[in-house]
């Protein structure tokens, strides 16, 4: 068994019309994003073996974030083959991972990120800008990943768990 999280890049900045599309940064929304997922991953006490991510500088930023604030000990490793990839080509980064590696976390862009999800499961889910996806998939080694189907255990968004934080907040 292993264990798939998808995360879509958080919130980037369109400040500069100019810059390059791989070099945007990470807006302040974007920023506040990552400690929301942080969070979420710490409470869930999710451990990862590996974290792969697009080189585009928000991804990176992403990543980095979610990792020093969620006090992630996982190799991070950036692959370019992430950015702007089609699932084929997901696919095919997915499938060299090391068979050591049971949980890994795989930080990108849409509409790649959305269609991943569907191809490894058949749901159709919105995948905004930092949502995190966890895909459960019977394989005993990552190689055998091209074709499979695995089971969509939850999708969160940040929205909803600001929302969740405020409900239960006002419980007490």
């Amino acid at each position: 068994m292993r264990t798939l999280y998808l995360l879509r890049h958080a919130k980037s900045s369109w400040k500069d019309e100019n810059q390059l599309d791989l070099e945007r940064a990470l807006a302040g929304r974007g920023k506040k994003a990552c400690g929301i997922v942080a969070r979420f991953i710490q409470t869930e006490g999710i451990e990862l073996d590996l974290l792969l991510s697009s080189t585009a500088t928000r991804a990176r930023e992403t990543v980095e974030l979610v990792r020093h604030q969620a006090k992630l000990r996982a190799e991070l490793r950036y692959d370019e083959r992430i950015y702007e990839a089609t699932v084929d080509r997901l696919v095919e980064v997915i499938s060299e991972v090391e068979n050591d590696r049971k949980s890994v976390l795989l930080v990108g862009h849409n509409p790649g990120m959305e269609e991943l999800l569907h191809a490894l499961t058949d749901q159709e889910q919105r995948m905004p800008t930092a949502a995190l996806a966890k895909i459960k998939l019977k394989l005993s080694k990552w190689s055998d990943i091209e074709g499979m189907k695995g089971t969509l255990e939850w999708v969160v968004r940040p929205k909803e768990l600001i929302e969740q934080s405020s409900k239960s907040s006002t419980k007490g």
